[in-house]
């Protein structure tokens, strides 16, 4: 995972110009064979949606018309690891030849600081990564004439750009710092990349709250902010580049974050913005920077390493509570364990947070059992779907009236923010109890959620939601179940209680509670993909305070 294959295979143009090599976190993702064919072809894909722009494509004005980030992701240039993997392995030129016809062609069309620095700081690693690729290959011969020191130039332009106009703060920020780091070794300039370096564990201190919870609070934008500051720290120290303490204290406590995130077959929940992920590799990067067993025991779903201490883990300013049965140490293999997150914190700073609060996702026996549908979409059409994703009732929570947790926006909230917080938590051998509370400024209800989860042979959970208000509302509880679920789920009335019967888990509630009912929804565990699922829902109305008791028994 060095990237290093710059000095292994020098160009046979003696003017063409050299990069140092840099470290690539990236290495074993965009290896895909297919991605690397459609782009000879001249067609790339996007959010699911497959387009025909040809090899000298309209870099400006092509690409999907009615969603700009089908186009933001498409400039990034990520098919170039895809070709670049392609030429490695079979040595056939048309693969550098597509990318030679894709970057002359940008580089002829698009002036510098037209997209956003985020964007820029993406295509230019991607476009370093892609070519220490081709470098690497034993029948790599050079670029076309003239195409390397024009490429040279224009990273060296592109980086002037971006260093002086820097995004403020987030995770755009530490990726744009990333790039700025990683360009200022490979164009020999260490003084820039030291100056980068700095900036960067400004930004991780700012950036990552205390607790190591990552202040936009969503898992996916968590882990890709970490495996940039993992890549710094090894970048810096390859390069001789002083890593200053403070930034690998930030990463160890993001690190712990992920580990405890992580579910049980190696899967990262989306939680807010973000898709489902692995990111193992990144734990396994991050065991080797920081020294740490219990991060290779996760990373190799306890193959190697040694079992984090705790079971359950509490991440109080970011809200993150997670429940677990084991780390596989035991009888129940590391896989089937049974694991559950609570999210009980801010909605995040930015516009990624999901108006989520007390919302929980289930896992156990392998499977999930109950989901977060992910957020499909950026794009703030008239189909409603961002606004869909992004609210409420597309969680594991209970709406008020029908409305969302704070009125929606499709970036940062404005004006009052809901509220929750940890009121107690009580773990023992075999019993974890979280009691959670939640206010909103859409409502006047409070809503205080009760997860009990009983650990052993068979794990299960015990529910409770009590909403309390001066007035009376309609209230739905919602457990939005997998893909897996859909048309495969069953409700049995057993007189003083119903039963709802999924592949992962059997849902009980008591009569008493309201009508149960099984209504359509979706869930999008990739960007830009949406598959129908069953989502049970639970509703009360016309009362002042309801109490809703949910039995989650995995099977």
């Amino acid at each position: 995972m060095t990237c290093d294959a710059l000095t292994a295979h020098p160009p046979m143009h003696a003017d063409e110009v050299v990069l140092r090599p840099v470290f690539c976190v990236i290495e074993a993702l965009y290896r895909d064979r297919r991605v690397a064919d459609l782009a000879v072809a001249g067609r790339f894909v996007h959010a699911d949606v497959e387009l025909d722009l040809g090899r000298t494509p309209d870099w400006i004005a092509g690409g999907l018309a009615d969603d700009e980030e089908w186009r933001i992701e498409w400039v990034k240039f990520y098919e170039g690891l895809d070709l670049g993997a392609a030429f490695q392995s079979t040595g056939d030129p048309s693969y550098l030849a597509a990318w030679e016809d894709l970057v002359e062609a940008f580089c002829d069309q698009v002036p510098v600081g037209l997209d956003s620095s985020d964007v820029s700081a993406r295509r230019l690693q991607n476009w370093i990564y892609a070519w220490q690729r081709f470098r690497a290959a034993p029948a790599y011969a050079g670029l076309r004439s003239g195409l390397a020191a024009r490429l040279v130039e224009r990273i060296e332009l592109d980086s002037a750009h971006l260093a002086a106009n820097l995004t403020a703060e987030r995770n755009h920020r530490t990726l744009e710092l990333y790039t700025l780091l990683l360009v200022g070794i490979a164009v020999g300039r260490l003084d820039d990349a030291s100056g980068a370096m700095t900036l960067l564990a400004e930004n991780a201190v700012a950036d990552i709250w205390p607790d190591g919870v990552h202040r936009e609070c969503s898992s996916d934008y968590h882990c890709i902010v970490l495996r940039s500051l993992v890549g710094a720290i090894v970048s810096g120290r390859a390069a001789g580049i002083a890593v200053p303490s403070s930034l690998v204290d930030r990463v160890n406590a993001a690190a712990t974050v992920a580990m405890h995130l992580q579910r049980p077959d190696g899967v990262m929940p989306a939680l807010s913005d973000g898709d489902e992920g692995d990111f193992r590799a990144l734990l396994r990067l991050a065991a080797d920077v920081l020294d740490r067993d219990d991060l290779r025991w996760v990373a190799s779903l306890g193959r190697n390493g040694t079992a984090p201490d705790d079971l359950d883990a509490t991440f109080a300013i970011g809200g993150y509570l997670v429940q677990r049965s084991g780390w596989g140490t035991g009888a129940v293999a590391y896989r089937d364990e049974a694991w559950a997150v609570l999210d009980c914190g801010p909605l995040g700073d930015g516009g990624h947070g999901h108006y989520d609060q007390l919302s929980v996702v289930l896992y156990a026996r392998g499977r999930m059992i109950a989901v977060d549908p992910g957020r499909f979409t950026y794009a703030d059409d008239a189909d409603g779907w961002r606004r869909h994703f992004k609210g409420t009732a597309a969680h594991n929570t209970v709406t008020v009236d029908g409305l969302d947790q704070v009125p929606f926006r499709r970036g940062k909230p404005k004006g009052p923010l809901p509220q929750a917080r940890l009121v107690r938590r009580s773990t023992g051998i075999d019993t974890d109890v979280i009691v959670a509370e939640a206010t909103s400024p859409s409502h006047d209800a409070v809503h205080t959620r009760t997860v009990t989860f009983q650990r052993g042979p068979e794990p299960q959970w015990r529910i409770e939601d009590r909403l309390v208000a001066p007035t009376a509302h309609r209230y739905e509880l919602r457990w939005h179940l997998p893909a897996e679920a859909w048309n495969a789920t069953t409700i049995v009335d057993l007189g003083s209680v119903v039963e709802v019967r999924s592949p992962g888990a059997v849902f009980t509630f008591a009569v008493a509670a309201g009508e149960v009912r099984i209504d359509d929804a979706w869930v999008s565990p990739t960007y830009g993909v949406r598959l129908p699922a069953p989502v049970v829902v639970v509703t009360s109305e016309g009362t002042s305070d309801a109490r809703f008791v949910t039995w989650v028994v995995p099977c």
